[in-house]
């Protein structure tokens, strides 16, 4: 397969990060238009897979290559930038602006003018908040909005740029488990809508296989990349 076809590569990667062990990626393809889900990752290794693949830390060995690049090539932070707006990233580190309406939160990728925006951006935020379920609340303020919007919003930040892959982290750790089904099922309408790629990590079968089309557990020992049948006997 040529390498531009190939959105995210790793191979026998691996990363010290003053665990038991370090985090270990054997093999991995990311091409467009796969959904994926990644089990066995708890909230520090997928952290440092995300730094990874997006850029932000090497690998101690292995290589990872984003949109044919290896990350190791990314000449200066001007550069990084451009490689890192091509992933949306949905994570609790992304930070919201408690003060802010939701509206204005979700409009900030797109400019810093939020408490003047001009009609393009909010024409932008209307749309985008139809999208990922969030129309209604658009003037609340971020402070008082409920863990299901709160993961809505962060969602809505990694969209606004129309990155070419979601990543998301543990994205139903705050939530209810009726949330979270809906929250996954809108994951994949939007994934699948776009014709995004995507990479959902999470410790959640339920929530995995919901939010994607393939689910994968991870073997730490090894770094490989399993189906996730029977996965949980691992850890037992």
């Amino acid at each position: 397969m040529p390498s531009d076809d190939v959105l995210l590569r790793l191979r026998a990667v691996s990363k010290d990060y003053r665990s038991l062990r370090p985090l270990r990626i054997a093999e991995l393809d990311l091409v467009p238009g796969r959904s994926l889900a990644l089990l066995g990752f708890d909230q520090m290794m997928a952290e440092v897979f995300v730094d990874l693949i997006t850029g932000a830390i090497l690998p101690d060995s292995g290589e990872v290559s984003a949109f044919g690049l290896s990350t190791s090539a990314i000449a200066d932070p001007d550069a990084w930038l451009t490689t890192l707006d091509r992933f949306g990233l949905l994570t609790d580190r992304a930070v919201l602006v408690e003060q802010f309406t939701i509206e204005q939160n979700l409009a900030l990728p797109l400019s810093i003018a939020v408490e003047d925006m001009p009609s393009e951006v909010r024409t932008r935020v209307e749309a985008l908040a139809r999208e990922i379920g969030l129309a209604d609340v658009l003037r609340q303020q971020a402070a008082s909005a409920s863990p299901a919007q709160r993961a809505r919003m962060r969602l809505g930040r990694a969209l606004a740029l129309s990155p070419r892959v979601l990543v998301a982290e543990h994205p139903s750790a705050t939530l209810s488990a009726a949330d979270a089904d809906v929250f996954a099922s809108d994951i994949a309408r939007i994934v699948s809508g776009r014709g995004m790629a995507s990479v959902v990590l999470t410790a959640d079968e339920r929530f995995a296989r919901a939010a994607a089309s393939e689910v994968l557990v991870l073997e730490p020992a090894t770094g490989a990349l399993k189906p996730a049948s029977g996965w949980r006997r691992w850890f037992s």
